[in-house]
């Protein structure tokens, strides 16, 4: 009887304490989106990524179930040459050798004479659903492995981690390249590519949060009342333990938006004559003395973009961290 009696009392004492801990996560939600609202930077970047992955939906929408032909009847179709257009045409207002720039082509033209600021536009579905779904994807297998390799720790951490660094050893991009070298260069199998790369990021951060967490009263007294293992570990050790998750997420997307870049620049990427920034790059290296801005946009438009992330990223840090709330 006396068993049974503490049994009980340990499964409301659990529950209690999840209970509070829930609402205090609530609680803590709300500050930080107070935090981000009065962060100026944060803002920014906010405006920038909602710009962004807005401009990426609109035109994903129009290339996978259209054809483009949004852009074709409204606009110049960013794969196909124009007939009878200028190459290397300037921005409106400037001049070189092979022309005045116009408001027909107001970012000028590339070197088959494709308008510049329709290939940019459309470029950004590339960047953003590599980054967003890589990401994604990398985030979550991360926390899973993470989160059970420091919660069980033992041979259980020995063997994941093992696994986790032998992906850290590798260059990322060199390994990026030789998956898209071995299975294909479509864009599926750069965001598996990507992906990978991203894993060990996030296994690593969140199981130094989880051999913390894992000693909290609240997790003890979950075992106490003989909750599983798995609600364990996805219902109070992987909440506790995500805000710097949150963070790095929003940071690294920046940074796999920069090596999907550097994979089209080196031809690993999305192929022509699909839009995609770091193609453009790679592209406008030979024309670089002829015409500089056509290298100048893409280049702009990947730097506005990562520092989008990065400052969100940052707001949310500052947000999160007690000390920047004294």
């Amino acid at each position: 009887m006396s068993d049974s009696t503490a049994a009980v009392g340990d499964s409301t004492r659990a529950g209690g304490v999840a209970d509070a801990d829930e609402r205090s996560a609530v609680s803590r939600s709300s500050q930080v989106l107070r935090q981000l609202k009065r962060n100026s930077a944060s803002r920014v970047g906010l405006y920038v990524i909602g710009l962004v992955t807005l401009v990426a939906l609109l035109t994903t929408i129009d290339a996978d179930l259209f054809d483009y032909q949004f852009a074709a009847t409204f606009w110049y179709h960013p794969e196909n040459d124009p007939a009878g257009s200028t190459i290397l045409l300037p921005p409106v207002g400037i001049e070189n050798s092979f022309g005045t720039g116009s408001w027909a082509h107001p970012l000028g033209t590339d070197h088959r004479g494709r308008d510049v600021l329709v290939r940019l536009v459309y470029g950004t579905r590339i960047a953003v659903q590599v980054g967003l779904i890589a990401t994604g994807i990398g985030m979550t297998i991360g926390t899973v492995v993470g989160a059970v390799s420091g919660y069980y720790g033992g041979w259980v951490d020995d063997v994941l981690q093992r696994f986790v660094e032998s992906l850290y050893a590798i260059p990322f991009l060199i390994l990026v390249i030789a998956i898209m070298s071995a299975f294909g260069r479509e864009l599926g199998i750069a965001i598996v590519g990507v992906s990978i790369t991203t894993i060990p990021v996030f296994t690593r951060l969140i199981r130094s949060q989880v051999l913390s967490v894992r000693e909290m009263e609240y997790v003890e007294a979950a075992k106490a009342a003989g909750v599983r293992d798995r609600h364990i570990i996805f219902r109070h050790i992987i909440p506790n333990s995500f805000a710097p998750v949150l963070v790095q997420s929003t940071l690294q997307v920046g940074v796999n938006i920069l090596i999907v870049a550097s994979l089209s620049f080196l031809g690993f990427g999305v192929q022509p004559p699909t839009p995609s920034w770091g193609q453009m790059l790679a592209h406008s290296r030979q024309y670089m003395i002829v015409n500089p801005w056509f290298s100048i946009w893409p280049g702009l438009a990947i730097l506005a973009t990562v520092i989008g992330f990065n400052l969100l990223g940052d707001g949310l840090r500052d947000a999160i961290d007690p000390r920047s709330n004294d």
